[in-house]
């Protein structure tokens, strides 16, 4: 790598003309990064928990750092509100060359500051939930990784710098869901996870590929300023392939079956992965390339709007059976994130930024919350197991229902405010897709009432845990040694080490993991403020994204009377899904039996896809594979190469036989060709 002097008299020149504080975004990634670097010298030496808190330091600076950038992007002219830092050449060949810059602008500082604010809390938490693991400084090794290579994601200027955190967070994702590996179903979740989100990767760099042929750079700033005069056919087919990567990334349909197992890592892991980071970069990348998708043509809006639809309510069908607590929350996650690409495909970027943020903080409290109570309960995961906890979890309690209140979209709690964006949006794309929202709002709203009630009210169950009542399909034997005879993980989070039957005795967690949910409990309740539907002035996100999403942000406003009608209609439907919820899991059932005759068992097996999918590839696809291994290469491959070879020495021990060594030989030959061409040419001449 070296540097480029003209681009650093760029940087200097830049510099002198904007805000000080904006030249802070590289301090943004470089925390993170530093923590990694000083836990990986000497974590082991610092031990538990000076290990974990160097790590809390380095998130927390990311989090001043974006504050300070964000600070300076406020003090320039609203419609200039974009900067580029480059620190130097990554690539060079020529006159190209790619630069390893961030792009400070509304939308990068957006996410830079509540991931790192999410982040943070969730750090401080896995302090007190990782006590007592073997592999305490490891696993912030792991997390500071992850946040740096998701906020190189963010503040990337280019596609390639993108791309570089894009990949960077799908192997550290691999690093935290397999991290109890002894465990083999933990592994293979790992491994699930970064297989298939290769292969929506595959379809990122697809679109980088097309971009560069288009417009010769990947860099955003030139992209968007060349955009008109590319054919819309190009232009849809960039998006598509983009799409596609966020399709893997942010779990949608089709590749959505690596999010639920990724629960076999610690809590914390799916808190931040689901919540703030990782899930959310296919949505942010389709946000931050609005411009394209105005560009394309109108069917592929149309497109992500549908798919992200129907995994909004696929998933939510699923979430009704789940009996896993953390699971109900995963397919959660895969629902909320349908919402947001149905948000990008209808135009309304705002609206989808906006459940991005209030969904980063009610969905880390769910996963905390749930994390708390897991502790409590001696790592058992299975929520029909649980019952009548309020008082032994009050904080953890009190908060989950807050996250529950805001998930579910009942006012004043931030998730009414940003669906209801969301389904206005909607409503002006097609009322067929308005619909399918509306009833995913009911559907969550009962699922979500459910896990509450299973968890926190109803009859008292736990008490009844033995060995000879588990239920064979909620839970695995899990033994504490591996094959080799090693002791596995003792975590107090590990779900892999569950003895069922020992005495549970509930408590509620200590204070470095319950202040982090009374913070989190507060941004899920007021942060609904951020973009309030009474009147211009109160749109605050909507004015501050505008110059990230003006070139493809949808004109169309919804009338009030409109707006507030399909509020209260989604509004009714929760309230619907909150009494169904109730009335089934807390008047009709008491016993564990009876809750169970609700719950299908297609949709606990999630339609069967996940297993048509693993029958499939375990099928007909690995037969396919063994033959293309083994016939096919013996056949084809092997014969083709070794026919080469043996066609080549034929035809060598051919030609050596003219080859005699006699002179005369030689002249005879030089002869009777130059009596040919004669030949041939008195022939040719008498014509």
């Amino acid at each position: 790598m070296t540097i480029d002097p003209t681009l650093m008299t760029t940087v200097v020149t830049a510099a002198q003309s904007t805000p000080t504080l904006v030249h802070a975004v590289w301090l943004i990634p470089a925390l993170p990064i530093a923590a990694f670097v000083l836990l990986i010298a000497c974590g082991r030496r610092l031990g538990e928990p000076f290990a974990g808190w160097v790590a809390v330091a380095g998130m927390a600076g990311a989090f001043v750092a974006s504050v300070l950038t964000w600070i300076g992007l406020r003090q320039m002219p609203g419609d200039e509100r974009a900067f580029e830092q480059n620190l130097f050449t990554w690539i060079g060949a020529g006159t190209f060359h790619v630069d390893l810059g961030f792009l400070v602008d509304p939308l990068s500082v957006t996410m830079s500051l509540f991931v790192t604010f999410v982040a943070t809390v969730i750090f401080i938490y896995s302090i007190g939930y990782m006590k007592g693991d073997p592999d305490f400084s490891k696993f912030f090794v792991y997390l500071s990784f992850f946040a740096f290579s998701m906020l190189i994601l963010v503040n990337g200027s280019s596609l390639l710098v993108t791309f570089l955190g894009w990949e960077g967070v799908g192997a550290a994702s691999w690093f935290l869901i397999g991290f109890w590996f002894q465990d083999d179903a933990n592994a293979s979740a790992g491994k699930k996870a970064f297989i298939t989100n290769r292969v929506g990767d595959w379809g990122f760099l697809v679109a980088m590929f097309f971009t560069f042929l288009a417009f010769g750079t990947f860099n955003y700033t030139e992209i968007f300023a060349h955009v008109s005069p590319v054919a819309s056919t190009t232009v849809s087919a960039i998006v598509i392939f983009l799409f596609l990567g966020a399709i893997g990334k942010s779990a949608q349909l089709p590749l959505y079956m690596w999010l639920p197992d990724a629960m076999a890592g610690p809590t914390p892991v799916s808190a931040l992965m689901h919540a703030a980071t990782m899930v959310t970069a296919g949505v942010y990348l389709l946000v931050r390339v609005n411009p394209l998708i105005a560009a394309s043509d109108p069917w592929v809006g149309t497109t992500i709007a549908i798919v992200g639809g129907l995994t909004a309510l696929f998933a939510a069908t699923v979430a009704i059976a789940q009996r896993d607590i953390k699971k109900v929350l995963a397919y959660s996650t895969v629902s909320q994130l349908g919402y947001m690409v149905m948000a990008v495909g209808s135009g309304a970027y705002v609206a989808g930024i906006f459940h991005m943020v209030t969904h980063a903080f009610f969905k880390a409290l769910l996963f905390l919350g749930a994390g708390a109570v897991i502790r409590g309960m001696n790592s058992e995961q299975d929520m029909t197991w649980y019952g009548k906890l309020w008082k032994f979890f009050p904080i953890t309690g009190a908060t989950f229902i807050v996250a529950w209140l805001a998930i579910a979209g009942i006012p004043p709690f931030s998730g009414f405010w940003s669906k209801g964006d969301i389904l206005g949006m909607a409503w002006h794309k097609s009322p067929v897709l308005w619909a399918i929202g509306a009833l995913t709002a009911l559907l969550t709203a009962y699922y979500m009432t459910r896990e509450v009630v299973l968890i926190f009210f109803g009859r008292r169950r736990w008490t009844e845990l033995e060995p000879t009542a588990v239920d064979a399909e909620a839970h695995d034997e899990h033994p504490t040694v591996d094959a080799n005879g090693n002791p596995l993980p003792t975590g107090p989070g590990a779900p892999h080490h569950v003895e069922h039957g020992a005495p549970v005795q509930p408590t509620e967690a200590p204070a470095v993991m319950t202040i982090p949910l009374v913070v989190l409990a507060v941004g899920a309740t007021v942060l609904g403020i951020l973009n309030l539907p009474f009147g211009d002035r109160f749109k605050v996100l909507e004015h501050w994204l505008e110059p990230s999403v003006h070139l493809g942000e949808s004109t169309w406003h919804i009338p009030a009377a409109t707006q507030w009608g399909l509020e209260i209609v989604v509004v009714v439907l929760s309230l619907i899904g909150i009494a169904g919820g109730y009335y089934v899991y807390q008047r009709l059932t008491t016993t564990r039996d009876e809750q169970l005759r609700y719950e299908p068992e297609i949709l606990l097996n999630s339609w069967y896809y996940d297993l048509g999918i693993s029958a499939f590839m375990g099928g007909p696809v690995r037969r396919a594979s063994q033959w293309l291994a083994t016939t096919f290469e013996w056949l084809v491959i092997d014969g083709a190469v070794a026919g080469t070879g043996r066609l080549l020495s034929v035809g060598a021990d051919r030609a050596r036989r003219v080859q005699t060594g006699h002179v005369r030989n030689y002249a005879f030959g030089l002869t009777a060709g130059a009596a040919l061409l004669l030949i041939f040419v008195l022939y040719r001449a008498s014509f």
